[in-house]
């Protein structure tokens, strides 16, 4: 499996030659992404919207997926073909834009990656943005049936599980936005953050196989509502693991059913 992340000097030397995509979003303001790509961009960028291009308006938890169907439209039609290498960023360390290497990599699109560090990694770096807003090709993407690697609520039982969110929403001292407060019971915490070094770029590839050293093959990864998790995976995969299995629903699916939560630091 291809190196899930590039860093801005590779990107640099290879700007024409990669599909590049921004994430920008906020949970507090869906609309707040959109407007700060408008404000500045990394030339080439086309934006790509969390809550409408990723996400099916109703389904399993806060963030169900699109059918593949849908999704292989959406490339076509902000101009990803199959034969690109697509490259894609935001400014929150990859949480919300591995959900879409996440994506390509389910309907089989290898040649997909993260740009480590993000906007910020770019503009530390002394590179211009621009508010020029990219025109798009559309172009036609082959029709995608389904994502692989998706389990639901049912398929949890007997299987390692990872919880991706902060220790306080997992403890359920604190629960945002969803109806109870805790974690699913057995699952283990590794929040998505540990994935990162202080500057927000990922962990070289030792701390990261450190890190999920424990990990069986047969993991799933799951958060609030299937978009963190797909950070989790990402950092599994450049640690040298299969791709997980992710949960998509999340505790945010979870939540919703009559089934017990676990509160506290244990699992």
């Amino acid at each position: 499996m291809s190196d899930p992340l590039i860093s801005v000097g590779e990107l640099v030397e290879r700007l024409d030659e990669v599909v590049l995509f921004d994430l920008r979003w906020s949970l507090t303001d869906s609309s707040q992404g959109k407007g700060t790509y408008a404000a500045g961009h990394i030339p080439g960028a086309v934006f790509v919207d969390l809550d409408t291009d990723l996400t099916a308006a109703v389904g399993e938890g806060r963030h169900p997926l699109p059918p593949a169907a849908d999704f292989s439209r959406t490339l076509g039609n902000i101009g990803a073909g199959p034969d690109d290498e697509i490259v894609v960023y935001d400014d929150m360390g990859g949480v919300v834009a591995a959900r879409m290497w996440w994506m390509l990599r389910s309907i089989g699109h290898d040649r997909s990656r993260l740009l480590d560090g993000g906007l910020g990694a770019w503009i530390d770096a002394g590179l211009p943005v621009t508010d020029d807003v990219s025109p798009t090709r559309s172009i036609e993407y082959p029709t995608v049936r389904e994502f692989s690697g998706v389990v639901t609520a049912d398929e949890l039982a007997g299987r390692h599980l990872i919880d991706a969110r902060a220790p306080e929403r997992y403890r359920g001292d604190v629960e945002p936005v969803d109806p109870k407060a805790g974690h699913i019971p057995g699952a283990v915490n590794l929040p998505a953050s540990g994935n990162l070094g202080p500057e927000g770029r990922f962990l070289d590839r030792k701390d990261l196989v450190d890190r999920y050293r424990e990990t069986p093959a047969d993991t799933i990864v799951s958060c609030g509502s299937g978009v963190t998790a797909c950070h989790v995976a990402l950092a599994l995969v450049a640690a040298g693991h299969p791709m997980p299995d992710v949960y998509i629903g999340s505790f945010s699916d979870w939540s919703r059913r009559d089934l017990p939560v676990a509160t506290g630091d244990l699992p």
